[in-house]
């Protein structure tokens, strides 16, 4: 497989990458015209075949595309894993797999969001592990070349199969950085810029209007997102949106919704970007505040004319020890979080 992608583009074309990755670019603010109501459903499948099911608010079995369908979803993000194993808890989210899951997504009418993690498994603040098909290239020549291909040959087989996404992550949470070691912040952020680089140039040569998205976890924490972003402009970096994670308690949640609301500000008005909360969560056994967290996160999100909210696996009941899904173990129906944003 590796050896049939590497051939996809050509030695020339590696250089255009490289040249690219170290041009700077001018801000230019986009304003979201749609509020989207999102939800990442990236274990459903597994969910699925180990046979749980899944009611709407009246209590009628159904698919749970549709029922989140009948709560207003009108996007779906899905996390890709490059070779991921087959364990249902931590493995799956391969391309076929996001493929069918993106059919899915478009027969009820929703937007897609797909997020590559660059990785065989989960990949976050603390784990950016390269592929293990990957491991062998230790230049950023041959790791950019292999993020291009990788990313055209996806973005590719989506668009053939009918599910373009209308957004892409360049990594998942990537505040230290993605496909470590070479691309670890510890280094830098001219590597860090090249294989966001890489990535995004990829996308854009399949269908230019597909938005990438930089996403890095903690929303509040503006220091960490000035930090990340002024660095990674410095060095070339191109993006289109900023992601953030919002992940609160019951003792915190108005504190961070105004962090991040103040968070949001600044990042369009630095960078003239726009922003989207590409993960969002809360105790699945409150909610009462999660309901007051995600209707101010939504005000303050259409405040500043953002994307929208993608509620992180809201299907979730006694599964892998999550605590943060929205779906009550008891009746198999939503809580009432999925009717507050």
């Amino acid at each position: 497989m590796n050896k049939i992608l590497k051939a996809i583009i050509s030695t020339t074309t590696a250089a255009f990458i490289l040249a690219v990755s170290s041009t700077m670019f001018i801000p230019k603010q986009v304003k979201a015209g749609t509020y989207y109501k999102g939800v990442d459903l990236s274990w459903l499948p597994a969910m699925e075949a180990k046979g749980y099911t899944f009611k709407n608010s009246a209590g009628v079995k159904q698919d749970e595309m549709t029922v989140m369908k009948g709560l207003g979803v009108t996007a779906v993000r899905l996390r890709l894993w490059v070779n991921p194993s087959n364990d249902p808890y931590n493995g799956g989210c391969n391309e076929n797999q996001v493929i069918q899951m993106a059919k899915r997504a478009k027969a009820i009418g929703a937007a897609i969001m797909l997020d590559f993690h660059y990785s065989d498994t989960w990949a976050d603040p603390g784990h950016q592990t390269i592929p293990a098909a990957w491991s062998s290239y230790t230049t950023m020549n041959e790791l950019g070349t292999q993020v291009y291909n990788y990313t055209y040959k996806v973005m590719t087989d989506m668009k053939n199969a009918g599910v373009t996404p209308t957004w892409v992550q360049i990594g998942n949470e990537i505040n230290s950085g993605l496909i470590w070691p070479l691309g670890n912040t510890s280094n830098g952020f001219s590597n860090v810029a090249w294989i966001i680089n890489s990535g995004y140039n990829a996308v854009k040569a399949v269908n230019s209007s597909t938005q990438c998205i930089v996403h890095l976890a903690n929303g509040y924490d503006n220091a960490t997102f000035r930090w990340f972003f002024d660095g990674l402009k410095a060095a070339g970096g191109k993006w289109d949106v900023i992601g953030m994670s919002l992940y609160p308690n019951s003792s915190n949640y108005v504190t961070y919704n105004n962090e991040c609301l103040a968070n949001m500000k600044d990042m369009e008005s630095r960078y003239g970007k726009n922003v989207v909360i590409s993960e969002a969560g809360f105790d699945s056994n409150d909610p009462v505040n999660a309901s007051k967290f995600l209707s101010q996160l939504k005000a303050n999100v259409i405040s500043v004319g953002g994307i929208g909210i993608f509620y992180w696996e809201p299907e979730c009941y006694n599964w892998n020890g999550y605590t943060m899904g929205a779906t009550n173990p008891s009746t198999e129906e939503p809580t009432s979080a999925m009717n507050a944003y």
